[in-house]
């Protein structure tokens, strides 16, 4: 039963992603429509992984919860770069290196709680409602991150949207966090993390991995690039990779 809904919410994803409305997916699928807005939900918020239901119990081999030594593991994890060349750490890797580390089987969901609880799982910025807004952040979409997108996807390029931010403290004593984040086409987090606000060094370090997979275009909030010579001087070194900076008052 379980994987006969899991192929209809795919699907139902698939037809979202087709334009189709909620009541025409329903209607396609025989999903119900808080069914299809839900699986719709969690595409957007984790990627395709998230949008399977899973049967009820716990699996064999998987943790309750996580205690305090994979907890641990996961912070050392977001202290630095992945040792994939992927921007940051997705929640599929971090299961990854819980497993080696520690020997626990968790799930994905476990990870994306837990990012949650820990508050480092921001939602996606959402621009496209600016295209209709007669204003300076809706003339800077239409005007400087349409033509650019439409160019990246002539290429066969990515688009990657994300930011930094001071991240919110899981408890009162909990140190600051500056986080860089990243959602990905399918909406999936990809994130590190910071116990001072990232240098230029940093941000050049994520430009690097994201430009391995050539023309990018990177919707970032959060930073004031053209202060930074030397941010300026990797742009000028590669055209391909375009970055556009979300005016403070666009979202």
């Amino acid at each position: 039963m379980p994987d006969n809904l899991n192929k209809r919410r795919h699907e139902a994803v698939r037809l979202r992603l087709d334009g189709h409305t909620v009541a025409e997916t329903s209607q396609r699928t025989g999903l119900s429509a808080p069914t299809v807005s839900a699986a719709w939900k969690a595409f957007r918020e984790g990627g395709w992984e998230s949008v399977d239901v899973r049967q009820r119990g716990r699996r064999t081999g998987q943790t309750p919860r996580l205690g305090e030594a994979e907890q641990r593991v996961l912070r050392q994890c977001l202290a630095d770069w992945p040792p994939s060349p992927q921007p940051g750490w997705s929640s599929r890797e971090l299961v990854e290196r819980l497993a080696v580390a520690t020997g626990q089987k968790v799930s994905t969901r476990a990870i994306e709680h837990w990012l949650a609880a820990q508050g480092l799982k921001p939602a996606p910025v959402r621009l496209e409602g600016l295209e209709r807004k007669r204003s300076a952040a809706g003339r800077w979409y239409r005007q400087q991150v349409l033509p650019v997108l439409e160019q990246i996807k002539q290429a066969n390029g990515t688009h990657w949207q994300g930011g930094v931010r001071v991240a919110p403290q899981a408890h009162d004593d909990a140190p600051c966090r500056y986080q860089l984040y990243l959602h990905g086409k399918r909406g999936a987090l990809l994130t590190r993390c910071f116990t001072e606000p990232p240098n230029a060094g940093y941000y050049l370090t994520l430009f690097e991995r994201l430009a391995t997979a050539g023309p990018v275009a990177l919707v970032f909030h959060g930073a004031f690039f053209r202060a930074s010579s030397e941010v300026q001087a990797w742009l000028s070194e590669h055209p391909h990779f375009h970055l556009l900076s979300v005016p403070a008052d666009a979202l």
